[in-house]
């Protein structure tokens, strides 16, 4: 076998995140929002399904309107609402292929080779996760750099237990974690790629802003 072994999409479990408080769209559950006429969060699953082997929904409240979507519903198994880790992990406790692929349900302009890229740098680094860079506003002079997106992240399945001690020890940290293992940043900044589509939404009125556009 070649030392840089291609991931294949069979091999990866989509998992869209909609576990949060939505606390910035006013405590609503932010993935079932109207967008373009349909669910925000039925927008990403459309997007990620093509690209990966299955999908797994984490979420946390109006489970029956998640399961309606077509794949099961994991709600997190840490309490309160910790954050994106606790999505990471009731998806890696789930996960039955070898990588595993997070996606906000916030978010539904990611590019359609999302997968097939973060699969391509972590297969040739042989890393343990493949993140997305992407550019963002460096401030208010027009200026842009890269930037980690954590929500992002095609994992290997076997970080689980390194998650699940991380988040019982109280961490609740994405950069930190990450850090504890051998991690690739993959830039979506190649001169074909949608200047917007991490463009997320966490408020209403962004949310109506990226449907105008």
């Amino acid at each position: 076998m070649p030392a840089h072994a291609s991931i294949a999409s069979a091999d990866i479990t989509g998992l869209l995140l909609a576990g949060g408080r939505g606390s910035r769209m006013g405590g609503v559950d932010k993935g079932l929002q109207p967008f373009n006429g349909e669910p925000l969060a039925l927008h990403a699953m459309r997007r990620l399904a093509p690209q990966v082997g299955t999908l797994m929904v984490n979420a946390n409240r109006n489970l029956a309107e998640y399961e309606a979507f077509g794949a099961p519903v994991w709600p997190d198994s840490l309490a309160d609402y910790p954050g994106p880790l606790a999505g990471f992990l009731a998806g890696l406790e789930h996960c039955a292929t070898p990588w595993l692929l997070t996606v906000p349900c916030d978010t539904p302009l990611f590019p359609p080779d999302l997968a097939a890229r973060l699969a391509e740098a972590a297969a040739a680094s042989q890393a343990d996760i493949a993140m997305v860079v992407a550019p963002e506003p460096a401030d208010g002079g027009g200026t842009v750099e890269l930037r980690p997106q954590p929500v992002f992240c095609l994992l290997r399945a076997s970080l689980r237990e390194s998650l699940l001690r991380y988040t019982t020890a109280g961490g609740r940290k994405v950069h930190a974690w990450i850090a504890q293992h051998r991690t690739v940043q993959v830039p979506f900044d190649r001169p074909c790629d949608a200047p917007d589509a991490f463009f997320n939404a966490n408020t209403l009125a962004e949310l109506h802003a990226l449907e105008n556009r």
